[in-house]
């Protein structure tokens, strides 16, 4: 199993609304071992768990996701990429909207659901029980 690992983080600037940061995608990273032979890609599911943490960051959230909606890779990230993350938080829904590009590529892109924190506490007294 990989340790997750965040890429290296050259640069992030944000507010309530919006969060925006300039990433590194190093070869080094461990995510590009045996993925796959003939060409080292970066996993999908590596971009989905660097959007969750960085966003549930950015904007205050447990790391718990209800879902993940409309979810597209359009391109691979290879080794040694700059990619830039945007995510856009709408508060009201409980969502972080993300996408990986670079000026005008777009590697990757998709909309994270919060989980509510009543559903939280709700979950936490049944198991209390």
């Amino acid at each position: 199993m990989i340790k997750s690992e965040l890429p290296h983080i050259i640069s992030h600037e944000g507010d309530n609304n919006s969060y925006h940061w300039r990433l590194f995608i190093s070869a080094d990273l461990a995510f590009f071992k045996g993925h796959f032979p003939e060409q080292a890609v970066l996993p999908g599911i590596t971009l989905v768990d660097w959007a969750v943490k960085l966003g549930c960051e950015a904007f205050g959230y447990s790391a718990t996701v209800a879902t993940l909606e409309v979810l597209k890779f359009q391109q691979l990230i290879l080794p040694d990429t700059y990619v830039d993350l945007v995510i856009e938080h709408q508060a009201q829904k409980a969502k972080l909207i993300f996408s990986y590009r670079d000026q005008d590529k777009r590697f990757a892109s998709g909309r994270i659901v919060i989980k509510p924190a009543w559903v939280n506490a709700a979950t936490n007294i049944e198991s209390d029980s």
